[in-house]
């Protein structure tokens, strides 16, 4: 409970408890100075992880040697990476891609006020195909999809379907000739979306991606070898950065 009180004081404490006690997930509304307009948790939830790997620590923060045009956050869940990088950099269009249902509620409910942010209910992959969606039962964050290839047991936790898609029908779908900063959390995906990423690879000045090798071997290997044409790579959080030079750079 001492999250709770840190990141939310007082007031998030008391969702918290109260939507613990009633077996449900409660929104709350948090006001912030670097944020143009309030923005929505779910209590209790991972909901208050991510909201402190994004706004405290800071796990997207990059310098930028010009500003961004147009961003994809893909694996968005409820949308607070979106915006931090709308907040930080009006001027960008962001696509903010996210599959599960209610994670998708609570994005369209944060960036509602905000019009260079295009909600969008699907997930990357190497595919333009319906795909699964995957509970392995690691939180409102930790959602898997599957084409097909997911063991027994995942094979058991199948809930959805969700319109799978690659990064190159994305851009064409939404008249997108370059991305600047492509943002990957996929939960495992980025294995497939990197089998063969020649199509786009050259359309992108800069990535985030977190990976996964732990839920699925080979996403390390596919990202790096996609990932080769980059001229600068950096880590920070659980983030993989890679940029073009003259685009991104770390901060110190």
């Amino acid at each position: 409970m001492k999250s709770y009180t840190e990141l939310l004081g007082w007031s998030g404490l008391a969702v918290g408890v109260f939507g613990k006690l009633r077996g449900r997930k409660i929104r709350h509304r948090v006001d912030r100075p670097d944020c143009r307009h309030p923005l929505w948790l779910r209590l209790p939830s991972s909901d208050l992880d991510a909201y402190r790997q994004v706004f405290v620590d800071h796990e997207y923060a990059f310098k930028v040697e010009r500003e961004p045009r147009v961003i994809v956050d893909a694996g968005a869940n409820i949308g607070l990476a979106s915006l931090y990088f709308a907040n930080r950099y009006p001027g960008a269009r962001i696509i903010a891609i996210e599959p599960e249902r209610h994670n998708f509620d609570t994005l369209c409910a944060n960036v509602r006020a905000y019009p260079n942010i295009t909600p969008l209910r699907a997930a990357l992959w190497n595919r333009d195909e319906a795909i699964d969606l995957v509970d392995p039962g690691l939180g409102d964050w930790g959602f898997m999809t599957d084409g097909g290839g997911a063991s027994a047991d995942l094979r058991h936790r199948r809930f959805d379907v969700v319109p799978g898609m690659t990064v190159d029908r994305l851009m064409k779908d939404h008249g997108i000739a370059c991305i600047d900063i492509l943002k990957m959390d996929i939960e495992g995906a980025e294995r497939e979306v990197f089998l063969d990423p020649s199509p786009w690879i050259g359309k992108v000045n800069a990535m985030i991606v977190e990976l996964h090798e732990r839920l699925k071997t080979g996403c390390e290997d596919n990202f790096h070898r996609g990932a080769a044409g980059f001229d600068r790579q950096w880590r920070r959080g659980e983030n993989v950065y890679v940029s073009h030079a003259g685009f991104m750079a770390p901060v110190v």
